[in-house]
């Protein structure tokens, strides 16, 4: 697996783009995180439908077109230098492919944000633009919007990602070793339900493979991770770092299932990584050459993720 491009870090003054991908996207909060984006002198730009609301469908921030329009046209505006999602849910599977991604390659690089059902476009990120992306809050996430810490590892990437380098491990190893690879992953759920898609990756292969998830119980978990397991997607992965877990029963339950699916690779394996679902949640990049760590318990990236 090959490092992706990497797009420029941000300066201030920055203009960017907040978009909505998924589901409703809460007004109050919404402002809240602007206020922290303006508060780092960024020029926030709230896209045309953000505040939209499916007519039948109230899962959803709009219609699937209105969604990828926004997304598609701040991408291609050439005075946006980066797209922040503004909440994740679920529904960015849904417009997917109604993306122009020839004219937003053509567009040229630049950042993208995002977390949970957000896994969908960082997939495709990579196998239709071969970017570095950033599985990172979003910006109406009571999370972000709560949490100084989750701020601060955002910001840092964003401005000065050299010094966001390595993420250290709350938890212990749930398989010893060191592997070294290219970040991928995101949302179990998604990545599971993203398989034989146009834009999903093929697989793994020679990947740091980051999980995470939320609100699946542990045989849930199993059979996500089973589909991955049975379709060979996860044949050939170097090492895998897991985040948040939030809300998926008992950690001491949920365990011995991570440890029963994922132990089998013979790779080694970090607990509690600190990303996804979660409090004070850390920003990884997906794209960047790594080395995974157990004995330190860190991930440790080879380059900054951003330029």
């Amino acid at each position: 697996m090959k490092e992706l491009t990497r797009p420029e870090r941000l300066a201030p003054g920055a203009r960017v783009a907040v978009v909505a991908t998924s589901g409703p996207v809460p007004e109050e909060r919404l402002q809240a995180g602007l206020d922290v984006l303006r508060g780092w002198d960024l020029d926030p730009v709230v896209a045309p439908h953000v505040l939209d609301a499916h007519g039948e469908l109230g899962y959803l921030a709009g219609s699937d077109a209105d969604r990828a329009a926004d997304l598609q046209r701040a991408w291609c505006d050439p005075s946006v230098a980066a797209v922040l999602c503004a909440r994740g849910g679920y529904g960015a599977q849904r417009m997917a492919d109604l993306l122009d991604w020839d004219a937003m390659r053509a567009a040229g690089p630049k950042v993208f944000v995002g977390f949970s059902d957000v896994t969908v476009l960082h997939q495709a990120f990579a196998t239709r633009l071969g970017l570095v992306s950033l599985y990172g809050p979003v910006v109406a996430g009571a999370d972000f919007v709560k949490s100084a810490r989750a701020q601060e590892s955002l910001r840092a990437t964003l401005f000065a990602p050299e010094t966001v380098r390595t993420l250290a491990s709350a938890g212990t190893a749930l398989a010893p070793g060191r592997a070294r690879g290219v970040t991928l992953g995101g949302y179990l759920n998604v990545l599971a339900t993203d398989l034989g898609t146009p834009s999903g990756r093929p697989g793994a292969r020679g990947g740091l493979l980051l999980l995470e998830d939320v609100g699946e119980v542990p045989y849930r978990v199993d059979r996500l991770l089973t589909q991955l397991l049975r379709s060979g997607w996860l044949d050939g992965v170097a090492g895998i770092g897991l985040g948040s877990w939030r809300d998926c029963g008992p950690y001491e339950e949920l365990r011995p299932v991570l440890a029963d699916r994922l132990g089998g690779l013979g790779v080694p394996v970090v607990e509690e990584l600190g990303f996804g679902h979660c409090d004070d949640a850390m920003t990884v990049p997906f794209g960047t050459a790594a080395e995974l760590d157990t004995d330190s318990g860190t991930l440790t990236l080879d380059k900054p993720a951003l330029r």
